[in-house]
């Protein structure tokens, strides 16, 4: 009875040809290994190198197909970025035209983290050194003392920053002259107190004539006057400008901010 003939795979082939060729192992080994005999194992070492050349030019053909398609990729996106750079270009200038830095501000993304803030910064045309920085509110100890300055200073307008933080310290706050003076700058307030030279004035400054001198005030607004003083609040304070007619004592307008550098009108 004859045996079925064995078939072999073409990977089989492949790596028992590549043993063959590596040398490490005769081919009586391998036949014995393998089970496979020797004149088969001669005659696969053949077909292989027999078909090399032409397994090597269709990987040449291969290799050389794949520069060419990698090439004209590498040109599609040079051309892609030049675009997009050019856009990019466009759209900063006219963001940075077109909006004010407050609007630009609140484009950012701070808890976004696909793009960082330095990028969006760039994008926006802002300067991101001034965006780590998160305001911080007056601590309550401070509230507090320019609420006590503040009731001294109405009880005695005189008191200069020495004399309130004498009466500071009395009344068990621990703080300095120079923290004084600095919590009274920024209140705007200060002793009242006759300065130096008040009689001499500079003769380089025009002298404007007081035009209500001798104008008797007797009809609704024939004459406006404008005041601003300091409010105290529990957690902060406020500015109040108001526009006065000097007749009626009517309040014609007037509006609340937290600092005098604003326009309020």
């Amino acid at each position: 009875m004859m045996g079925v003939r064995r078939r072999y795979s073409g990977d089989f082939k492949v790596q028992v040809v590549l043993e063959i060729l590596k040398e490490e192992k005769s081919i009586s080994q391998l036949s014995s290994e393998y089970g496979i005999h020797q004149s088969q194992l001669i005659r696969w070492r053949q077909q292989a190198i027999q078909g090399l050349p032409e397994v090597l030019s269709d990987q040449k053909k291969a290799i050389t197909q794949m520069k060419t398609q990698y090439e004209d990729k590498l040109q599609e996106l040079y051309a892609e970025v030049g675009r997009l750079t050019t856009e990019l270009t466009w759209l900063k200038k006219n963001l940075a035209d077109s909006l004010e830095r407050e609007q630009r501000l609140a484009l950012l993304q701070l808890t976004d983290r696909s793009l960082p803030l330095n990028r969006q910064a760039f994008l926006l045309s802002l300067n991101r050194t001034g965006l780590y920085y998160q305001p911080v509110g007056p601590s309550p100890e401070e509230v507090a003392i320019k609420h006590r300055i503040d009731e001294i200073y109405t009880d005695h307008p005189y008191y200069g920053s020495r004399r309130i933080t004498a009466q500071l310290r009395r009344d068990g706050y621990m703080v300095n002259r120079k923290a004084v003076v600095r919590h009274m700058q920024e209140m705007g307030i200060s002793g009242i107190c006759p300065g130096p030279n008040l009689s001499k004035r500079n003769q380089e400054h025009q002298v404007y004539p007081y035009l209500l001198r001798g104008v008797p005030i007797i009809h609704v607004n024939q004459v406006w006057g404008i005041d601003i003083t300091y409010i105290r609040l529990m957690k902060g304070w406020m500015y109040l400008v108001a526009i006065i007619d000097w007749y009626s004592r009517y309040v014609i307008s007037w509006q609340l901010d937290q600092t005098m550098g604003c326009r309020l009108f």
